[in-house]
């Protein structure tokens, strides 16, 4: 059997998952009338002190959606140069908004509102507006890294000052308030609009949300629609999201304790030039000239681990809910024969 570590998107509900999903009520969502997709919703915006919630197909379809609603074609969208809604959205903020990218120089991921200030075009024809900031938190290339509060605080005055609109692109954000120990309404008072994902580090087989207040998630729904992303008898894939928003949480902390084994494990070979600093569940480690990211993951898989090779020169493991501390001590015990 191969221990996966190409992401934590690949874990397998619980039995008890499956036993939530098999017991949902159902209805139709489009309709407004799917019990398990209101209860969901209504649980996740409550626990983030926000008025309200919109289930999902994807992580990119919420980012897409609150981009969407918060610009107009012509506008520009402030980020990370490694920030997902850039690197993973397939040209999106383009397609979907009609809007550009002002992407900084930040570092794991994560920026600073000096940064965020430098970036913000003046008022001129000549210019695209600057509309919204974007933050990810954690940051998936950068290894899982984590904002400081202080760090965000200071962003979100910088977005009042210019009238910016404030999003999280939060599709690890259970990691972050776990390492960091931050509650979810702290950053409900912060941001105009949060993305989490339910099938990310917390286990649900599908499914992401978005929170705002009202009249964002009004909007929201109906930009949803039009993108395709309205589901039916949804509660199944619901029922799963609330499981793991209940039950999935605390438990992350294993995983980003197996992740720092792994790492000085990792750490300790000679063909490994740099691994960056272990926040949370990713470890992202360079290699140097002896060898390439694709070949040293497929020597992995030979002997049964399963990694992800993000350049030329970088690996990325992720651990999730599926791996377990015999796994982990098996990995480590692979890694010390490569």
């Amino acid at each position: 059997m191969m221990i996966d570590f190409r992401s934590d998107t690949v874990t397998r509900p619980t039995p008890a998952m499956l036993e939530a999903i098999q017991a949902a009520a159902v209805g139709d969502d489009v309709y407004g009338e799917d019990p398990t997709v209101n209860a969901l919703e209504q649980y996740a915006a409550g626990m983030f002190g926000m008025e309200a919630a919109l289930f999902c197909p994807s992580g990119t379809m919420t980012n897409q959606i609150a981009i969407k609603c918060h610009t107009q074609p012509s506008d520009e969208v402030i980020c990370e140069r490694q920030s997902h809604i850039y690197q993973y959205e397939g040209g999106g903020i383009a397609s979907n908004s009609g809007c550009q990218v002002k992407l900084i120089e930040g570092d794991r991921g994560r920026i600073t509102a000096a940064q965020v200030l430098a970036a913000i075009n003046p008022n001129d024809v000549h210019k695209a507006p600057s509309r919204m900031v974007s933050l990810e938190n954690t940051s998936n290339r950068g290894g899982g890294s984590c904002y400081e509060w202080e760090a965000m605080e200071a962003i979100r005055q910088v977005c009042n000052q210019h009238r910016l609109k404030l999003h999280l692109d939060g599709a690890r954000l259970f990691n972050a308030l776990v390492a960091k120990n931050q509650t979810p309404r702290q950053y409900g008072s912060l941001f105009d609009s949060i993305s989490i994902c339910l099938s990310k580090s917390l286990g649900a087989p599908v499914g992401s949300l978005l929170l705002g207040d009202k009249a964002f998630i009004t909007l929201a729904r109906r930009v949803r629609k039009r993108f395709g992303g309205g589901m039916r008898q949804a509660g199944y894939l619901a029922a799963a999201g609330l499981y793991a928003l209940q039950n999935h949480v605390q438990r992350l902390k294993e995983d980003h304790v197996h992740a720092q084994q792994i790492a000085k494990a990792v750490a300790g070979k000679k063909f490994v030039k740099n691994v960056l600093p272990v926040e949370t569940n990713i470890i992202i480690f360079e290699l140097d000239d002896t060898i390439t990211a694709a070949t040293l993951v497929s020597r992995m898989k030979e002997k049964g681990v399963l990694g992800y090779a993000i350049d030329v020169h970088k690996v990325r493991l992720v651990l999730h809910l599926d791996i377990t501390p015999s796994m982990v001590q098996q990995t480590i015990d692979i890694i010390q024969t490569l």
